[in-house]
């Protein structure tokens, strides 16, 4: 898959099948209008070409807003290049592109910068200065400009039954499982391991640190999760805290990830932390020593979960 920086950055001699979106999850329902443009693009000896844009839109438009989004865009990246693509085109999304009436963003978007010669969008797609044009809109300008549009139905995208707005409210609720569900994929968090108060040692659980840099990255509810991360060429599972821990007093919030069976030292990389289930929410313990059976608790939990769903 080729990156390309904006729609002045891209450059192919042939014709593209292209759809647009922001693609926040890479979920079911993406995926099957990713697959049929994929599809399109190899009968029809054309590019398969997505546009996207970063900052999302509402970040851009309704600052009073705090979006927080399922991918950070290194993540959605990541996930769109496995799906494979020929070219992604990353928009940069300013209040000046808002501004483009439909007839500009189609014109010199569209057909002169990417050379769109079909055109995949969902049924309820609107486009253009305050959002005003359709797909209406979009076939007569498919006949100005000869290109062919693909309307992917109501019933279509309905059957997934999906969304990133629900993805976003099962992760905000905990329920990862459900999240993953609709994602077809584990929803993960990447970060840098960070140096913490070095607590969970003392505890017998020495914990790796993330932090995440991306404040517009959606972190899920506060609570215990079985995870798993790739490090190294090799998976790794455990267990992860999101909160504040206040059975020591602590106030703000941290991601730790127990992980067992590993004795690396992970200062200093970048891990993807896939999360796989709920354990239970963060609670303030009465003392030490009831953390301690907690946690104890929920490592045997996580390692019956982990050999029932990923025995390898």
């Amino acid at each position: 898959m080729k990156e390309h920086k904006g729609a002045n950055a891209f450059k192919s001699d042939r014709p593209t099948v292209i759809t647009i979106g922001t693609f926040d999850g890479v979920h079911a329902g993406h995926q099957k209008i990713i697959e049929r443009l994929i599809d399109t693009a190899k009968v029809n000896n054309m590019e398969s070409a997505i546009l996207t844009f970063f900052p999302h839109p509402r970040m851009v438009l309704q600052k009073e807003g705090e979006l927080k989004l399922i991918n950070t865009i290194n993540e959605r990246k990541a996930l769109l290049e496995r799906a494979g693509l020929d070219h992604l085109i990353i928009h940069p999304f300013t209040m000046q592109f808002s501004r483009l009436s439909a007839l500009e963003f189609v014109r010199d978007i569209l057909v002169n910068k990417l050379n769109a010669k079909k055109v995949i969008i969902g049924y309820d797609h609107r486009f253009g200065r305050n959002r005003t044009a359709d797909i209406a809109d979009l076939r007569e300008f498919g006949k100005q400009f000869d290109f062919e549009v693909e309307e992917i139905g109501q019933e279509d995208i309905e059957d997934v039954a999906v969304s990133s707005t629900k993805i976003r409210k099962a992760l905000l609720e905990g329920r990862v499982e459900k999240a993953n569900n609709y994602l077809l994929h584990p929803f993960a968090i990447t970060g840098k391991i960070v140096r913490g108060k070095g607590l969970g040692k003392e505890f017998g659980y020495p914990t790796a640190n993330l932090k995440v840099e991306e404040e517009y990255k959606l972190i899920p509810k506060n609570g215990v999760y079985v995870v798993r991360s790739f490090i190294d060429g090799n998976s790794y599972y455990g267990m992860m805290n999101i909160g504040t821990n206040p059975t020591v007093g602590g106030t703000h919030q941290t991601i730790e990830t127990f992980f067992f069976n590993l004795d690396k030292d992970l200062y200093g990389k970048v891990l993807t932390i896939e999360m796989l289930s709920w354990i239970r929410d963060e609670k303030k313990f009465e003392s030490v020593s009831a953390l301690k059976l907690a946690m104890r608790q929920d490592e045997a939990f996580s390692k019956v979960y982990i050999k029932d769903n990923y025995a390898e």
